[in-house]
């Protein structure tokens, strides 16, 4: 728990600097980002659970520690969240770019 304590009081500052070391790649991101987490076809909320069960799947604790976090922003409870993390190590692996066109497919077979 301790390396999660050290996170969150350190994210801010390492993501300024980030930010003014590479303002292309965090402004290019930070745009996708604003895009595409907000209410839509689901809900934010959705949204991050569904990020959280990917973080998971590919092993990244840093964007495990943050959409916990948000996931609790957004108004997911310890027992929604832990739900969503059984899901991934059901899955155990994470969806890849290229196989959002599987998925395209599939609703298009299905009439979507």
């Amino acid at each position: 728990m301790s390396d999660a304590k050290e996170f969150y009081s350190q994210i801010g500052a390492k993501m300024e600097k980030m930010r003014k070391d590479t303002p292309a790649m965090t402004t290019g991101f930070g745009t996708l980002f604003s895009k595409v987490m907000k209410d839509g076809a689901i809900s934010l909320r959705e949204k991050e659970l569904v990020a959280l069960g990917i973080a998971i799947a590919v092993n990244c604790a840093p964007c495990i520690r943050a959409h916990v976090k948000k996931c609790l922003e957004t108004g997911s409870n310890k027992e929604q969240i832990l739900e969503a993390a059984s899901v991934a190590v059901v899955m155990g692996g994470g969806p890849a770019y290229m196989h959002v066109i599987e998925v395209m497919d599939a609703l298009e077979a299905l009439g979507q």
